[in-house]
């Protein structure tokens, strides 16, 4: 059994809701599992500080998680066309993982949530990856064999599993975005099976 790892920041529930369809479509996979994880949310008060289990849902991502996983899937809600801080900020600290190595070689995908549909969903999708690059990971993305992602109106790209929640947020996540998430989790468990497997 591999365990994937589910990483995500959520303000208003979208891209957790977006999460917990990945870590559906990972655990519809035999052989793997997931393991939800979330990030705190940053403060422009030096002297705050987030309490050591949050209030709702999983608890927060420790470097072990990174560790262990046998994947990653990476997800936010787009600030201005980019991830949000606390997930930025979470990867900054992610320096001894990148020196070891602890990463490269792993699948991992990534996943967004946007307010409107032009509001930069693509352009986040691929500021996540960038890291993830350059700690040597294997991107995985949702290939157009997915019917959906022809036809879509609202989120899904080829880069990765994304939502349209519009502008006051509360929008639920639709049956193709759903679809597509379950998707995308189910493609990185296939993938990173596939990498675990021995070699004959």
């Amino acid at each position: 059994m591999i365990e994937l790892l589910v990483l995500y920041y959520s303000r208003h529930g979208s891209t957790r809701t977006l999460a917990e369809a990945i870590a559906q479509g990972i655990d519809a996979t035999d052989g793997a599992g997931a393991r939800l994880r979330t990030v705190p949310a940053v403060s422009t008060v030096a002297e705050a500080s987030a309490p050591d289990i949050p209030e709702s849902g999983p608890p927060y991502v420790d470097l072990a998680d990174l560790e262990q996983c046998a994947g990653l899937a990476l997800g936010s809600p787009t600030r201005f066309g980019n991830m949000a801080a606390p997930l930025k900020y979470f990867l900054d600290g992610t320096g001894a993982q990148w020196f070891s190595g602890a990463l490269a070689g792993k699948p991992a995908c990534v996943f967004t949530s946007t307010g409107s549909l032009h509001g930069g969903q693509e352009t986040t999708l691929v500021s996540m990856m960038t890291p993830l690059l350059h700690h040597g990971m294997l991107i995985v993305g949702l290939p157009y064999t997915e019917a959906d992602l022809m036809t879509t109106t609202s989120g899904g790209t080829p880069y990765g599993a994304s939502h349209v929640s519009g502008l006051d947020g509360r929008r639920a996540v639709d049956e193709t975005e759903r679809r597509l998430a379950i998707a995308l989790g189910k493609r990185l468990a296939v993938t990173a099976l596939k990498l675990a497997a021995p070699v004959a």
